[in-house]
Parts: structure tokens; C-alpha cells; sequence
């Protein structure tokens, strides 16, 4: 028998694959369920991903308990885990109360750990304690490399669920399906177990005598720390950024942590070569993609997302390169992957709970890449400049030099770049300088970590700095406002980089509605026909305040109620920034929470007219545009009552949506598509969508002004439990 049959490595890599592809397809599966009662927010990613690494944590800390029992043992323990776990399935969401306003970072992880927390933790334990089992026979070879195996499921669960199951099957369905997967699972751990009983007491021994062999210092554990947090917190900071101008879905949010995960694919390869050719560039791509992430912030460009994944792959691949080259024996191997998964938490934690926290910016994302720069591999670059100036002395005077030419010249490029929008020819040749005369920067590591210090503050990081300091910017669990004076003087609030509100300031002109809202829109329209359509006392609801701006259209007699799910919005209307609240409908009751949860505890027939706004930067709540979401609505509606839903969005085309809900549903509807003459700065182009159970009430709002149906549908019907945005997105504009 050859060893390649009798150690069964074929087996345990089946195993561990099976195992690491149903952990991260049930990860964006609870996730999608979850979107009914959370909404859209890019921190409700973060914080169910800061929830499976510490449940990977407990997973991997259990197999490390376990782990110097004899084989027989540790199955028999492993195989009454699974099966207690067994218990808590087919996965359905945990049925709590709705979060308090302000309570939403402990609530949305504690509803993720309650509904999939059994689950995962038994098999996020599999993929160390089956390598552990593997390493037991004695004609075993290295182990470490199955862990490429299991990132390599993991990569391909992520995929199968965005691409396949998302848009193939309802969520319940999704849940029996990976129950089955579970129950293959069981039966492949047993097998694999089996397999090693024979070897179960000598390899108990044999490790004991490894491990007292190799002694680990804490200066060692702790930079396995470091190289696995780093990785960590920027998969979580490059999320945030990619959902929240884009859309909260799942195909979104597992492009980062794929890419996270590929990334220990190719850093635990046994030849390591391509790992080696990421590791040489790294430096490089360091500082070109750091300067490009600061250089592009507060821009939704598709440039900038793209450098900012090959950035965040390229890091992670370098220091898990690191990592694994500092690998221990065998016997240490559960104790290895304890270690790096608790600084994946770190990781999180840094990135998901204590930045929205600390910072009114995403600060953590530069923070990390100068973090990286400390600690990437430098060896091919270090030699460069003692072959050029062999004297220390003057090395160091070089260094200095060039540092302060990085800086200056990034200064004078971004500041040429923030007046023409981008770089010219010129900018780009002085750009590639700069990053030729960084990379000499690379023979010693406290002038590298100056050169990305350089890098990051002159391409943007000094006038983030002073924003933070002098400007009106705060963040919250929903994102980061700011707001300040345009070019006019006019008062704008960014959520992201999306305008959600706009103020004149010009005398006479304060209440003027403006932006999306202006009176030729399709809501200024229904705000000013609201007499005609429902009589002098008609009630509106408006879901998600922004500055308040549709609060002017209030006349006389009528009842307004608004809706918000963050109260710092609401506080920029407090604190006077903006008037629109003050001037219009200060007695008007502000509902804080998830509008749509909000709603469906009102009584029916409670409004007239109910316009859904409700944006996260430019991402539309995707649970705000499903049938149940529709019959929330139209329960609160009066029978003759008319929902204004605003779909304007640069990624995604909402129209064939709704088309196919009104069609369903039996619904009039109607699109009015908004474009402002060039010279009429306050407005902004927008598309209203007005849907009614009465036609004649479709038919008086359009009267008079042009009006579009709203076509064809397209794609299935948006339900709670099944919805797909691949067939609207606008391709051409992520180019």
C-alpha cells in the first residue's frame, strides 16, 4: 500500500473542504435572512463577520482543548458536537424584540450568535482538529497545506451562494439544503476519524515531546497576532466602502472576504511561488494603492474599489505569507490556528466595533495600511540602496531627502488632482516618480514606514485630518455624515460620498425644497397635488428625514410623521445646521428605529400619502423593496392612498423591481424621471416611483406633467426570503 492511499489524504482534504464550503455559504445565507429586520446598513456585515471569527475563535479554542486526548477521544467528543448542534437545524433567525435606537452594534450580534451560533461553531472546529487527526499517521506529510484546501472550500462557498442560491432559492430552501450538507458533513468526519484509531495513543506522546521541544515566546505569539489582524480588519474596512455606495447584498459583501480568504490559499501553498512574487511586490503595490485609497476618498470610483481589493489581497497574502513561513511543528498546529484566529478577532473588533466608535471617518483603513507597511516583507528591496550609497551616514541623509520629496510632490499632485478630478499625463508621470523614490525608502523599515506615513497624509490624509478637526463630521453604526458649505455657500450633508440633502443659503430662499425633492420631481408633484388627491387634512408619513427637506411642502391642516432609523441625522436638524425641520414641521413627531418595523405596528388607514427615501449613502435598503415590505405599506395606506418610492441609483436599475411588485400586486403605477436644467444647481436628477391600489389617483397626480409607466418587469419577484439585484445592475457605470 503507498502512502498516498494509506494516509488517506484524499479523505481528509474532502472533509475539510465540505466542512469550510458550508461555513461561509451559511455566512452571507444568514446574513440575506437577516435583511428583513436589519436593513441595509454596511455595519450589519461587519457585525455578523465580527460574530463568526469569535465563534471561529471558540471553535478553534475548543480543538485546542481537545486536542492532546488520544484520537478515539477526540472523535468520540467531536461527533456528540455535531450532533447536539444537529439540533439548532435547518437555520431560521432568531425571534427577539427589535433593537432600542442606539442599541444596534450588541444587538445585531447577539441576533447572529442566537440564530447560527451551534451550527458554526461545530464546524468551524472540523477544518484544525481533521488536520490534527491527519498529522497522527506516521507517513502523514505536512498539514498545513490542507488549510489551503479549506480556504479554497470557503472561497467556493462564498461564490456558489451569490451567484447560485441567492438568486435560485428561497431562503427556507437555502437552510434545508445546507442541513443536508451538514448531515455529509457528519458522515465524512467519521469517516476520516476512523481511519486514525490505530494511531490514536502514540500520537498523543509523540506531540507532548514535539511541543516541550519547541517552546513558544510571546514575542512570537504575538506576532502571529499582528499578521493575522491586520488582513482582518482591512477585509472589513474594504467592505464598508464597497456597500456602502454600491448596495447591501450579499454579492457585495463576499467579495472582500473571498478575496481575504484566497488570499491563505495562496500564502499556505507547499511551492509558495506566486505567494513569493506577491510578497517582492508588495511594497510597491502598498504605496501606489494606499496613495490611490486616500487619494479617491470620499469618491464612489470604481478605480479606487478595484485598488482598494488588490491592495487588501495583496497585504494578506504577504503577511499570512509570514505566517506560515513561521509555521510550528505538527503538534502545534491546533495551538497555530487558535493564535491566528483570535487576531482575526482582533482584527474585527478594531474594524467593526471600536472605529465607528473612536473615529468620525473610516480612519481605520489608513491606520492598517500603515500597520501593514511595519511589518511586510522588505528583503528584495533592502539591498538597493547600500549597493548605491555604501556609506550609512550619507544613507541617511539620502533617506531624509527623499522622504521629504514624497511628501511635497504627493501634496502638489493631490492638490492638482482634487481641482481637476483625477490626474493628468503629467500628475501621473510625477506619481510614478514619487513611488520610484518611496521604494529606496524600502532599504530600512522605520523610513519605509515614513514613506507610507508620507504617502497617506499627502494624498489625502492631511485634509481628512483637518475635516476631523474643523469640520461638521460624525459617524454612527449607519455610516458618516458630514456637512459643510459648497461652492455657492449652500449647506450640503454627505452620507458616504451621496448627497442626502442640500440648504440655500441665500435670504428668502432657506425653505426652497432642493436637491431630489425639488418642485418639478416626482415627490414635489405628489406634495403639492396632496390637497387635491386626499383633501385638505391629508396624514403623511415620510421614511428617512435626511435634512428634513420635504418638511417645507407641509401646508396647513395636514398631519406629517417622520421616520429614521439614525437619530444623528436628526441631530444635524437639532443643532440648527439645517432648518428645514424648524422652520416647516417642528411639532411634527420624528419615529426613530427601522421605518419599515415601525410601520407594520401601526394601525391601518393611518396615512394618505407615504414616500419611501430611506437611503444608506447610495444604497437602497434592499428589505424596503420586497412584497412584504409593499404590504406593510399599503396597510397603513388609506384604499385610495398613493406610496412615492425614490429609486434614483447609479448602480442599480430599481424600475423592472417595482414594475414586477405592481404587477403582482394589482398596483397603478407610474415613474417620473426628473432632469434639471444645467444652470439649476439645487436640484438634482431623480426617479420617483408613485404606486396606488386606486388608477384614478395615479391618473389626477399625472395630470399635467410628463410621466412614464414603468415598463416591463424583470427577474423574480422581491420577496423576504428571495431577491437578486444581478439582473439591474448598471454595468456601465462601475467603469
Amino acid at each position: 500500500m503507498n502512502a498516498a492511499s494509506s494516509d488517506r489524504r484524499w479523505l481528509f482534504t474532502i472533509a475539510i473542504l465540505t466542512g469550510s464550503f458550508l461555513l461561509f455559504l451559511v455566512q452571507p445565507m444568514v446574513a440575506r435572512m437577516a435583511l428583513p429586520q436589519l436593513g441595509g446598513a454596511p455595519n450589519v456585515w461587519n457585525s455578523a463577520m465580527l460574530v463568526y471569527q469569535a465563534l471561529l475563535l471558540a471553535g478553534y479554542a475548543y480543538a485546542h482543548a481537545i486536542g492532546r486526548f488520544p484520537v478515539a477521544r477526540q472523535v468520540a467528543i467531536h461527533i456528540a458536537v455535531l450532533l447536539l448542534a444537529a439540533f439548532s437545524l435547518p437555520i431560521a433567525l432568531a425571534d427577539i424584540a427589535a433593537p432600542a435606537p442606539g442599541m444596534e452594534a450588541v444587538w445585531v450580534p447577539w441576533l447572529f450568535l442566537l440564530t447560527v451560533g451551534p451550527a458554526f461553531f461545530a464546524v468551524s472546529a472540523q477544518a484544525p482538529l481533521i488536520q490534527r487527526w491527519y498529522a497522527a499517521h506516521p507517513g502523514a506529510g505536512n498539514p498545513y497545506p490542507l488549510y489551503a484546501a479549506s480556504n479554497l472550500g470557503s472561497f467556493a462557498g462564498l461564490l456558489t451562494y451569490p451567484l447560485l442560491l441567492e438568486p435560485s432559492l428561497p431562503t427556507s430552501m437555502q437552510s434545508a439544503m445546507w442541513a443536508a450538507g451538514y448531515a455529509l458533513l457528519v458522515v465524512l468526519v467519521v469517516a476520516a476519524a476512523l481511519s486514525r484509531f490505530t494511531t490514536a495513543s502514540a500520537s498523543v506522546d509523540a506531540s507532548a515531546q514535539e511541543e516541550a521541544a519547541e517552546p513558544l515566546g510571546w514575542r512570537r505569539i504575538a506576532m502571529w497576532l499582528a499578521f493575522s489582524a491586520i488582513p482582518s480588519g482591512l477585509m472589513l474596512s474594504t467592505t464598508t466602502y464597497l456597500t456602502t455606495d454600491i448596495m447591501a447584498m450579499p454579492l457585495l459583501w463576499v467579495i472582500p472576504l473571498g478575496i481575504y480568504l484566497l488570499s491563505f490559499s495562496v500564502a499556505f501553498s507547499d511551492k509558495g511561488r506566486v505567494a513569493a512574487l506577491i510578497v517582492m511586490i508588495a511594497p510597491v503595490i502598498l504605496l501606489v494603492d494606499g496613495a490611490v485609497a486616500m487619494f479617491t476618498a470620499g469618491r464612489a470610483d470604481f478605480v479606487a474599489a478595484v485598488a482598494s481589493l488588490v491592495l487588501m489581497f495583496v497585504i494578506a497574502v504577504a503577511l499570512h505569507a509570514r505566517l506560515y513561513a513561521d509555521r510550528p511543528a505538527a503538534s502545534r498546529l491546533t495551538q497555530f490556528y487558535l493564535v491566528m484566529s483570535a487576531g482575526g478577532v482582533l482584527g474585527g473588533l478594531f474594524a467593526a466595533l471600536l472605529a465607528p466608535v473612536l473615529f468620525d471617518w473610516t480612519w481605520e483603513h489608513p491606520i492598517l495600511i500603515l500597520a501593514a507597511a511595519a511589518l511586510v516583507p522588505l528583503d528584495h528591496w533592502k539591498p538597493w540602496l547600500g549597493r548605491l550609497i555604501p556609506d550609512a551616514r550619507t544613507q541617511r541623509m539620502a533617506l531624509a531627502v527623499v522622504l521629504t520629496l514624497v511628501f511635497v510632490g504627493g501634496s502638489w499632485i493631490q492638490k492638482l488632482g482634487v481641482e481637476t478630478g483625477w490626474m493628468g499625463l503629467a500628475e501621473l508621470f510625477a506619481f510614478a516618480l514619487i513611488v520610484a523614490l518611496s521604494i529606496m525608502l524600502a532599504a530600512k523599515r522605520w523610513s519605509f514606514v515614513l514613506a507610507m506615513a508620507a504617502v497617506l497624509l499627502a494624498f489625502g490624509g492631511v485634509r481628512q485630518i483637518s475635516t476631523s478637526f474643523t469640520g461638521d463630521r460624525a459617524r454612527s453604526y449607519f455610516g458618516i455624515y458630514s456637512a459643510g458649505p459648497n461652492e455657492a455657500g449652500d449647506m450640503v450633508l454627505l452620507h458616504g460620498t451621496t448627497v442626502h440633502g442640500l440648504q440655500l443659503s441665500e435670504a428668502g430662499r432657506r425653505q426652497e425644497p432642493t436637491s431630489y425633492y425639488v418642485p418639478p420631481s416626482g415627490i414635489g408633484i405628489a406634495m403639492a397635488k396632496a390637497p387635491e388627491l386626499f383633501g385638505p387634512e391629508a396624514r403623511i408619513g415620510i421614511v428617512g428625514l435626511g435634512v428634513g427637506t420635504l418638511a417645507c411642502y407641509r401646508q396647513e391642516g395636514q398631519d406629517w410623521t417622520f421616520f429614521e432609523i439614525d437619530p444623528l441625522v436628526y441631530d444635524f436638524s437639532q443643532r440648527g445646521v439645517f432648518s428645514f425641520m424648524d422652520d416647516c414641521a417642528g411639532d411634527a413627531p420624528v419615529l426613530f428605529g427601522d421605518a419599515r418595523l415601525e410601520l407594520e405596528e401601526m394601525p391601518g388607514d393611518s396615512f394618505d400619502l407615504l414616500a419611501i427615501d430611506a437611503f444608506s449613502s447610495d444604497a437602497i435598503p434592499q428589505h424596503l423593496l420586497t412584497r412584504e415590505a409593499l404590504e406593510i405599506y399599503f396597510n397603513v395606506l388609506a384604499d385610495d392612498g398613493v406610496a412615492m418610492i425614490h429609486i434614483s441609483n447609479r448602480f442599480v436599475d430599481l424600475r423592472p423591481v417595482l414594475a414586477r411588485l405592481a404587477r403582482d400586486k394589482g398596483y397603478a403605477a407610474a415613474r417620473r424621471q426628473f432632469v434639471p436644467e444645467s444652470d439649476y444647481t439645487a436640484a438634482t436628477p431623480s426617479i420617483w416611483v408613485a404606486l396606488s391600489r386606486d388608477p384614478a389617483q395615479i391618473e389626477a397626480l399625472t395630470a399635467g406633467s410628463e410621466w412614464r409607466d414603468l415598463g416591463e418587469p424583470k427577474g423574480g419577484t422581491w420577496t423576504d426570503e428571495y431577491a437578486s439585484i444581478l439582473p439591474h445592475l448598471i454595468w456601465a457605470n462601475f467603469l
